[in-house]
């Protein structure tokens, strides 16, 4: 009865209906980045793994005194071609044009010395800048209307007012190193900043490759193909010869490719061929070896008093300040093939002090152009992966010891400049590309970056092609034709290279578009360590001076 009533009373109760628990989805899936999928990926480097040699590592003695010979003949091309350039348009015949590259090569030697020791203390040749061509050929332009006795004494007074125009302009560097301000400015220079500023010094070079190549193509195109064969793909035929063949294959193909020319030039193959073949081709066109002295040492006014003039002063001023530019974005892609750490601000802005030292002593020497880094010798350090310090010192012995033994450096003189040219078609790749790498402590997939980048590295390239297109040489007048022309000379002067342009065009879009929003895109935080001197323990270990010169400094000074 119960159990029937209990029954009847669930039966006029429908059953409960059961609710399902909520389902749960399943932990979404990590889904790896492409790179992961297809690859490594590779972490940030600031220091390149792949050099044998690093700042402050050595090879033997043999191989170092061969890799600062190296540097001496890559340094060399652009020399021969300055004064080619230059001294005939002054009115110098072969003795004089002997007697600047002497002068030339002993300026260089000593600033590279003092670079390497008391300046940046990176692994950089200072070579000659062709910033400074402009306002030279504005000089020489300037004096075309006097009257002279003859063409040596056109060249003797001429010489004597570039030399003013270099003393007085050096004070220019000297202030933005010495006073600190060029290393603020480097403060400024964030990778984003970096890439276009390198990797235009790289690019920008261009006329001085292929172009220069082609006036001898037989002799320049089997140089570079022979250089590209050799130091790359014969150092894998054996282990014993690999490390042999990355680090003096240049100098074996310069050896073969100038043997060549010579024997060209010796069973008369260019005897019938144009002007410029025949001093692109032949090894004695320069007419060196004849009008060099045996030995003769630079002095100080070798040429007579300086003159000083304010309109030449002015030109100057801009290829001071260009040499500046220009060197600054060497240094930093010196510190990389070099295997060291970024230079910090203070090393960047006492190197360019000692630079401005450097062109006054150029100057009163009597030297035609100042110096800069030599982007063709930072790339001999990737191309030998030896970015030894010690090797660029030793380079400057031996340009020293030729500019004072003089027929000795005619000869290496007679090497064809499309020798050379075929040779800087690699070097200066390298350093572009090296430019490159700095985007790896940036953001690349930023489209701010993107823009800065891209508008400094087109903007670099083509102002300062417009202006270079527009220059006369012979004349010295760029496409800047006002009534000033110092003012004229500065703005040509400036525009026409560009890794200034680019380095310029790259602060001023970098510093103030979303500057401080874009802190971690830009690639600050990385450099912050650099700012400062103990910053980053490496700082020290790279960029300290050889002698702790706080010791002389007496302990009143030094509180």
């Amino acid at each position: 009865m119960g159990e029937g009533h209990h029954h009847n009373h669930n039966a006029n109760h429908p059953p409960p209906i059961m609710i399902p628990p909520p389902m749960v989805a399943p932990p979404p899936m990590a889904v790896p980045p492409m790179a992961a999928a297809r690859g490594p990926v590779y972490a940030p480097a600031e220091q390149l793994q792949q050099l044998n040699y690093c700042i402050y590592s050595n090879p033997s003695w043999l191989q170092i005194i061969l890799l600062g010979f190296q540097h001496y003949v890559v340094m060399l091309g652009t020399t021969v071609m300055i004064a080619n350039l230059l001294v005939p348009q002054m009115g110098g015949g072969p003795g004089d044009r002997a007697r600047v590259i002497q002068t030339l090569l002993f300026m260089s030697g000593l600033n590279s010395l003092f670079q390497t020791w008391i300046g940046t203390r990176l692994p950089t040749v200072m070579g000659l800048s062709f910033a400074y061509v402009i306002p030279v050929m504005g000089i020489i332009n300037d004096l075309s209307d006097n009257a002279f006795v003859d063409d040596h004494q056109r060249f003797t007074y001429t010489i004597r007012a570039v030399q003013g125009a270099l003393i007085i302009s050096s004070l220019i560097n000297i202030i933005l190193g010495y006073s600190g301000a060029w290393g603020r400015i480097a403060r400024h220079c964030s990778p984003v900043v970096l890439v276009p500023a390198v990797t235009v010094g790289g690019l920008g070079l261009y006329s001085r490759g292929f172009p220069q190549l082609a006036n001898c193509v037989e002799i320049g195109l089997l140089m570079l193909i022979l250089l590209v064969g050799t130091q790359q793909y014969l150092q894998h035929i054996h282990s014993r010869v690999k490390s042999n063949l990355e680090r003096f294959g240049l100098l074996l193909c310069i050896g073969i490719m100038w043997a060549l020319a010579a024997i060209l030039t010796a069973a008369g193959t260019y005897r019938n061929a144009g002007l410029q073949r025949q001093q692109s081709c032949r090894t004695d066109r320069a007419y060196l070896m004849s009008s060099a002295p045996w030995a003769s040492i630079p002095y100080p006014f070798q040429w007579g008093t300086p003159i000083f003039r304010a309109n030449h002063v002015f030109g100057m001023m801009g290829a001071a300040l260009v040499s500046s530019a220009e060197a600054t974005a060497t240094f930093y892609a010196a510190s990389r093939l070099a295997g060291a750490t970024i230079p910090p601000n203070h090393v960047i802005t006492r190197s360019i002090g000692l630079q401005g030292i450097g062109q006054l002593f150029e100057g009163l020497f009597g030297s035609i152009v100042g110096t800069t880094a030599s982007v063709e010798n930072v790339g001999l350090l990737g191309l030998t992966r030896v970015g030894s310090r010690r090797a660029v010192q030793i380079s400057s012995f031996f340009m020293v010891f030729f500019a004072i033994f003089g027929k000795f450096g005619a000869f290496f003189a007679s090497i064809p400049i499309p020798i050379f040219a075929a040779i800087y078609c690699i070097l200066y790749g390298i350093v572009a590309a090296t430019g490159i790498s700095f985007l790896q402590f940036a953001n690349a997939n930023s489209l701010r970056n993107i823009y800065v980048m891209g508008a400094s590295l087109f903007l670099g390239l083509s102002i300062s092609q417009f202006f270079v297109m527009n220059t006369d040489l012979l004349s010295g007048r760029g496409p800047v034709r006002t009534n000033g022309g110092w003012f004229n000379d500065i703005l040509n002067s400036i525009f026409s290279s560009a890794p200034t342009v680019a380095l310029i065009i790259g602060l001023l879009i970098d510093n103030t578009l979303e500057a401080k929003h874009a802190m971690h895109d830009r690639g600050v935080q990385w450099l912050l360590p650099f700012h400062r001197w103990k910053g980053d323990n490496r700082n020290q270990e790279f960029y300290s001076y050889p002698v702790d010169f706080r010791q002389f400094v007496p302990s009143r000074f030094s509180s």
